[in-house]
């Protein structure tokens, strides 16, 4: 299950430590040996932000709201970490994906996967890493999925469309009527590489550019381009209707690139952007921020109430975020509830686990991974 020498071939033989395999503006916190590499840790260093009394309780304010449990609705979308290995290395990433990250989902894990899915009405498959593209059963999960019918999300970083093996994807991605998400901190360069290394902004253009010449980004619904946009530093995202429009604008003028839709996410306080608050001496003040910006009409909307996140060896969780902190989807008599046991049934009856990072997807516009909740 957890391929460990699949991720290192694939990492030597794509050469992904080399800076033109992506740029790699730090390291992963795994390589460090970094305290934060344990999720409880970063568990505790949320809990030890000194918050307002009855502010920084997340069940306790969606409670004030109504909510007296937090029950999901149908679901309607399965979300899948195929894994942590990745040709970059960005400061935000809440996943601490990299070159150096061997976990790889294996084709047991991708075949339970595709059982579970036959048990739902989930509409969506949402593939996720990592680089979801590096594992090597990436593109036999995205056929199955289309025969199957279901709308496809690849997650996308656009530098690695630029690896020589993968380098079909755009038009292979086109043929199957995949959307590509792709993350794109900001139109202008020195905000993209501020976060995602030196050289992330030329890449990315010229990854878009493929996408465009392969139909995408012109308006047809099976070839929706999709980028992703979240802030560079410890503020909230800004008006996502507002700044498509921006965006649009911007990109055409001064590269010629076009695109669908944006959509704009709130940084999540773990992982590596949890260590840049740490070390930026802005984690309280990023806590504080969130909290006093809780909006009640973003509640309903979260994506842990219509997802179900899937991590690389199979285990579930109620979101993508949830995963990385390792708090596993609660059912009833079992521990570690897997993909091969999945039971619809049950799930639709779990309660939804929750924390202060919680926050983070009910502030302000909210965020999810669609992007905003609320205008």
């Amino acid at each position: 299950m957890f391929e460990t020498e699949t991720g290192s071939a694939i990492a030597q033989n794509l050469h992904l430590t080399t800076p033109e395999a992506g740029p790699k503006p730090t390291t992963s916190l795994y390589q460090r040996r970094s305290p934060l590499v344990d999720p409880q840790q970063q568990i505790a260093s949320l809990d030890a932000v000194a918050l307002p009394p009855n502010q920084g309780d997340f069940a306790a304010r969606i409670q004030q709201q109504g909510w007296t449990t937090f029950q999901p609705a149908p679901l309607e979308i399965l979300q899948i970490n195929i894994g942590k290995l990745c040709n970059m290395t960005c400061r935000h990433c809440h996943v601490d994906a990299g070159p150096d990250r061997r976990e790889m989902m294996d084709r047991e894990t991708v075949d339970a996967c595709l059982r579970a899915l036959d048990l739902t009405t989930a509409h969506t498959v949402d593939i996720t890493g990592g680089a979801p593209e590096l594992n090597p059963h990436f593109r036999y999960l995205v056929d199955e999925c289309v025969r199957r019918g279901v709308h496809v999300i690849d997650r996308c970083n656009l530098t690695v469309l630029l690896l020589p093996t993968l380098q079909d994807l755009p038009e292979w991605f086109a043929e199957r009527g995949v959307e590509v998400v792709c993350s794109l901190p900001h139109y202008r360069k020195f905000n993209t590489d501020s976060q995602r290394g030196s050289g992330t902004f030329e890449k990315s253009i010229e990854a878009l550019k493929r996408l465009n010449a392969a139909g995408y980004g012109q308006g047809d619904p099976q070839r929706r381009l999709t980028l992703m946009s979240n802030p560079t530093g410890a503020f909230l995202a800004s008006g996502q209707q507002k700044l498509e429009a921006e965006w649009k604008a911007g990109l055409a003028k001064n590269h010629g690139v076009t695109f669908d839709r944006l959509i704009c996410l709130n940084n999540m306080p773990i992982s590596r952007f949890l260590e840049w608050l740490q070390e930026s001496g802005n984690l309280d003040a990023y806590m504080e921020r969130l909290v006093n910006a809780f909006n009640p009409s973003t509640i309903a909307g979260v994506m842990c109430r219509n997802t179900i996140s899937v991590s690389w060896d199979g285990r579930l969780f109620d979101c993508d975020f949830n995963q990385m902190l390792e708090l596993e989807v609660q059912l009833p008599n079992q521990t570690h509830p897997h993909i091969r046991d999945f039971n619809p049934d049950a799930l639709a009856q779990r309660h939804i686990v929750t924390a202060r990072h919680c926050f983070g997807c009910t502030a302000g516009a909210g965020s999810s991974c669609g992007g905003a909740i609320a205008e």
